[in-house]
């Protein structure tokens, strides 16, 4: 064999044995990107299974509050129906999937204001108990949320950058949307006595 065959040989090999290295770290990378979007969605889970026990709960106390509990009830319901799927995770879809979740915040955040109006509800051990948990679950949200976001965002800028661009377009390898603030967030709630 002629030695410009062997270099030409050699460099080729060299270029599979980087494709393949960089396939394999995106791969790693997209996977996880999926385990962490399973974090938020098992912590979305919890929180949807701890609501109905929530509102069992007040309802024994607050029965003329049916309004409120059928909002809570509702706004469970419906977000729960929101599937997303982790490869098809466009910035419309997560809107979606937000506005759902962002609708069981606001409905439990009623729920636990009218708490306020029966001291005996505040008192009960249960209630108590569902209510730290559900505070709990809301952090976990946040954790679960932010981890996404910073694996959704390593992953992103690894796709997209030279050379790894370029087997990422090849491989079909997409770019993650990211958890956003809710609309309005940027103003804090009033607070009234």
């Amino acid at each position: 064999m002629k030695k410009s065959n062997m270099i030409i040989i050699g460099v080729i090999a060299l270029v599979a044995i980087w494709g393949i290295s960089v396939y394999n770290g995106l791969v790693t990378m997209e996977e996880d990107v999926n385990g962490q979007w399973s974090n938020v969605e098992t912590q979305y889970q919890r929180r949807a299974d701890l609501i109905p026990n929530l509102v069992s709960t007040v309802k024994g106390y607050a029965s003329h509050e049916q309004e409120t509990l059928e909002g809570v009830v509702q706004a469970r319901s419906a977000a729960t129906q929101i599937k997303v799927d982790v490869n098809d995770l466009t910035e419309e879809k997560l809107a979606e999937f937000q506005k759902a979740q962002g609708a069981v915040t606001s409905a439990l955040g009623k729920l636990l204001a009218i708490t306020e109006n029966y001291p005996d509800l505040k008192a009960n051990q249960n209630f108590l108990e569902l209510q730290a948990q559900l505070e709990g679950t809301e952090n976990r949200i946040n954790v679960a949320r932010t981890n996404f976001n910073n694996t959704a965002k390593e992953f992103n800028t690894a796709i997209r950058r030279f050379p790894k661009s370029i087997l990422a377009g090849l491989f079909g390898f997409k770019k993650r949307a990211y958890f956003e603030a809710a609309e309005g967030a940027e103003q804090a709630p009033k607070v009234e006595f």
